[in-house]
């Protein structure tokens, strides 16, 4: 094919005004119809003129007598029919070749999305462009949204501080047609050449590319790294249900939760997080909510056309909306969706099948909160532990023998489950019951303060009596030792309380814990860990032990000890929010995020009620009720002579620690390192005051601490 130099626009006879862009559609079906139905409408304002129909499968006459169907560009270019613009709308796999082909002729193009299936092809579509005397707009419609105008100038303005995290929430319903409605729907690969259809990048791409362009993402490079955590429920090569985490160069993280198995379908989403507040921008529907802490407001704002937009800009010079360019960020996701491992199958233990006007849909219980928390974690399914997702990292087990299994009665003399009524994947042969997971928490976003834990932790009847990662507050993580000011560094998560501004702000604060080396005996493991601040550098190193005993049927202990030194030479001061200025909020040291539990009670030997007990320093506490998997009772005993008040809450959030600095701020040096100790008794069913005290006494005499 002769390249042909680009038509230049003419005015019409007479007139000033730039006459009709002569347009050519390369697909009439599928989407290639909705292409069609806004040419007609740009018709009518007299912005365009379809001249041309490209389609080997269409009937000559598909689109009226005066457009006549070819079955290549190449035979409508030869014909000596021009074409202003192309507008590409076929199979993904196609994108490239056609698009290149559109170039060739002097075209600009309109190039749906995703513009090509993979990074190689997207440079070598890149070069063409250059090569030649035309532009590729992606039909992207969600960056013709003003709306994107618009928060970038609330950003700007300070209303809601600075811009720190991007996520975008897709719960999208499809049912098996989706899948049948061409051969390469659903596939990664067709007759060996590259799709990729899948959830991120065709049918929630808007998403995707939505959050990379207001996280300033445009270009590959201006990507950081990409994870993909890929799934799938129905039976296609592809996934249906994803993680996206990735960062930007300039460091801001983008989450993308995505699903087509929601139980309704639901519009999609776009989550600016910034320091003073967010915005939640509902893409297909131009609608912004700017939330502060003074209320929140509504813009509406309209959208401009891409088709419209390439045709303007051709006659005003003026920059795309959707550039090819542009798109380049969108690749790297791609990309790395397209070389990720296989989608990891869906057990369809965990599936619903419901049917809709006779058609069969797959319903992914739960899949809403857990999109909410993978995206406002920023981490993966595999990090909350579903029952149908990757495994998270781990490195260990803690087992126990359950005295007495297969009978009932406690050490309290309470009833309780059989030790044979755990479920079986608890069970090892030599009779042993998993109560404990070690979790690395490596996979944990920056701002949680990544950090070792225990998650999840079970009674020896299979009660979970953890959380993790909870949409109130995504850092809380299991049980284990976190510390929100480690001479100003962040280890706990979250935002940080300072005494200047006496208040919670989001700082870049955040450091994580590291394990170094881990050593396992009988009942026992030692850790040894660093504290790093958010450079890396050394803060605190830690001696760890975590200890495990059982007690009685349906009791076993936990134990932790630990001592914290400075890395360097200087003495470490350790505050929290409560020495920082917050009354009654002296967390931090050892901390337990409870489950959800309903009926609570939380007593010491001789108050009731969290108000009473939340800053007490009675030898015990304990918390009783209903988890989501039975009745436990935790008791919580001091290890040590430190007289550490404890942290309680039950009202906003189930939880229970030892402050290391409830008032005012402590110090560990070389000579003096902060050392402290708990147990805690994890109970099948529910303890009375009396059979707590009794259970406490017992579990003191035979302790080797």
């Amino acid at each position: 094919m002769t390249l042909r130099p680009k038509p230049a626009p003419r005015p019409a006879a007479g007139t000033s005004a730039r006459p009709p862009a002569r347009i050519c559609l390369v697909g009439t079906r599928g989407y290639g119809a909705r292409h069609h139905e806004n040419i007609r409408s740009l018709e009518r304002a007299g912005l365009a003129v379809l001249t041309a129909a490209v389609d080997p499968f269409a009937a000559a006459d598909a689109l009226g007598p005066d457009v006549p169907v070819f079955d290549s560009i190449e035979e409508m270019d030869s014909s000596g029919r021009v074409a202003d613009i192309i507008v590409v709308a076929t199979p993904i796999s196609t994108h490239a070749d056609l698009a290149a082909a559109a170039l060739r002729t002097g075209a600009d193009v309109l190039l749906e999305k995703p513009p090509v299936a993979d990074l190689a092809q997207f440079h070598r579509l890149l070069a063409e462009e250059a090569d030649s005397c035309s532009r590729v707009q992606v039909g992207f419609q969600s960056l013709g949204s003003h709306a994107l105008q618009a928060i970038d100038g609330i950003i700007r303005s300070g209303e809601i501080g600075r811009l720190r995290a991007v996520g975008a929430v897709g719960l999208w319903a499809r049912s098996v047609d989706y899948y049948t409605r061409s051969p390469w729907a659903g596939r990664r690969t067709l007759d060996g050449v590259p799709v990729v259809d899948g959830v991120a990048t065709n049918p929630l791409a808007h998403a995707v590319v939505t959050a990379l362009k207001i996280a300033g993402a445009d270009h590959p490079d201006d990507v950081a790294d990409v994870m993909a955590e890929l799934y799938r429920v129905n039976d296609i090569e592809s996934d249906d249900t994803s993680v996206i985490r990735l960062e930007t160069v300039s460091g801001t993280p983008v989450t993308c939760g995505l699903t087509l198995c929601a139980r309704e379908q639901q519009d999609p989403t776009v989550l600016v997080e910034c320091t003073e507040g967010r915005i939640v921008f509902e893409y297909t529907r131009d609608r912004l909510t700017v939330e502060t802490a003074e209320g929140s407001r509504v813009v509406e704002t309209g959208r401009t056309d891409l088709l419209t937009d390439l045709i303007r800009s051709r006659g005003e010079g003026t920059a795309l909306l959707s550039p090819l360019a542009g798109a380049g960020a969108f690749m790297r996701v791609l990309e790395a969706v397209r070389t990720a491992e296989e989608p990891r199958p869906i057990d369809g233990r965990f599936v619903d099948w419901t049917t809709d006007g006779g058609v069969r849909r797959a319903v992914l219980p739960g899949i809403e909160e857990a999109v909410a928390r993978v995206v406002k974690a920023g981490t993966g399914f595999s990090s909350l532990g579903l029952p149908w997702a990757a495994p998270p990292p781990t490195d260990g087990t803690m087992r126990v023998a359950d005295p007495g299994a297969g009978r009932t009665g406690t050490a309290a003399g309470r009833s309780t489950p059989a030790a044979a009524e755990v479920p079986d994947s608890t069970h090892a042969a030599g009779g042993t019951v998993e109560v404990a997971v070690h979790r690395t928490g490596t996979e944990l976003a920056a701002a949680n303060s990544p950090r070792p834990f225990l998650h999840p932790v079970r009674t020896t009847g299979g009660v979970v009596v953890t959380d993790q990662q909870p949409l109130d507050h995504v850092w809380h993580t299991g049980v284990g030792v976190a510390i929100q000011d480690v001479a100003g560094v962040n280890l706990w998560g979250g935002r940080t309380f300072t005494a200047s501004a006496l208040r919670y702000e989001w700082r870049d604060d955040h450091g994580r814990v590291v394990v170094e080396e881990s050593t396992d005996t009988a009942g026992a493991r030692d850790e040894s860990l660093i504290w790093c601040g958010p450079d890396a550098a050394p803060l605190l190193t830690e001696r760890r032990r975590w200890s495990h005993r059982a007690v009685a049927h349906g009791v076993w202990e936990l134990g932790l000890d630990f001592t914290l030194l400075p890395a360097g030479r200087a003495d470490v001061s350790v505050g929290s929010p409560g020495s920082n200025g917050r009354t009654n909020g002296g967390y931090g040291g050892f901390f337990w995020r409870l489950a959800p539990v309903a009926d609570a009670q939380v007593f010491t030997s001789s108050q009731d009620g969290e108000e009473a007990v939340h800053g007490s320093t009675d030898d015990w506490l304990a918390v009783s009720g209903r988890f989501a998997d039975g009745e436990a009772t935790l008791v919580f005993r001091r290890g040590d002579a430190a007289g550490d008040p404890w942290f309680v809450r039950l009202s906003g959030y189930p939880g229970v620690g030892l402050s290391l600095a409830w008032e005012n701020r402590v110090t560990t040096t070389s000579a003096a390192p902060l050392t402290r100790s708990v147990r805690v008794l994890v109970v099948d069913g529910t303890l009375t005051r009396d059979e707590a005290a009794a259970l406490h006494t017992e579990a003191s005499r035979t302790s080797t601490v």
